[in-house]
């Protein structure tokens, strides 16, 4: 099963080092891993999605908890959080597959955000697009499945971020 952890530290040079080095030394997996700093500049949050067993995830929040910069970790893998991932993909399309691929991204609430003609001696051979999808993880996952029937030319994915609920 797949966990969500938050982890907040020092923003200090070297602390993810530190952090991802604990995994490495003890042949843990990462999933997913996104940093960034908090409303207080002199704390970082570390989100990581990593695919353990919960009696490993104890075994790891307790290792993690011993490294002096981190200060806080919660388990955001239960629905009381909101967890967000951000995908960018360019998409080469043909003339007749547009309103096919502007239907998918409404049906998915992505944005279309540029698009290029592409051109061949004059003529326009199709275009070229840009998409982003702000959205659950799974539903992100869920679009690049879709997106299969199209030439998918570049993509990228960031980390899960997540919150806990208040």
């Amino acid at each position: 099963m797949k966990h969500v952890l938050s982890v907040k530290v020092n923003n200090t040079a070297g602390v993810l080092s530190h952090v991802t080095g604990l995994f490495t030394r003890r042949s843990y997996n990462i999933d997913s891993l996104c940093v960034g700093e908090t409303n207080d500049p002199q704390y970082s949050v570390i989100t990581l999605v990593i695919n353990e067993t919960p009696e490993m995830i104890q075994q790891i929040t307790k290792q993690l908890l011993k490294l002096i910069d981190v200060k806080e970790i919660k388990d955001l893998t239960a629905d009381v959080s909101i967890k967000r991932e951000l995908l960018l993909v360019t998409v080469e399309i043909k003339k007749n597959e547009k309103a096919d691929l502007i239907a998918l991204s409404r049906l998915f609430e992505a944005t279309i955000v540029e698009m290029a003609t592409s051109t061949l001696s004059g003529k326009s051979t199709g275009s070229t697009v840009l998409i982003q999808i702000v959205a659950e993880p799974r539903r992100v996952a869920n679009f690049i499945q879709a997106m299969a029937d199209f030439k998918i030319v570049n993509m990228a994915r960031t980390g899960v971020v997540a919150l806990a609920l208040p």
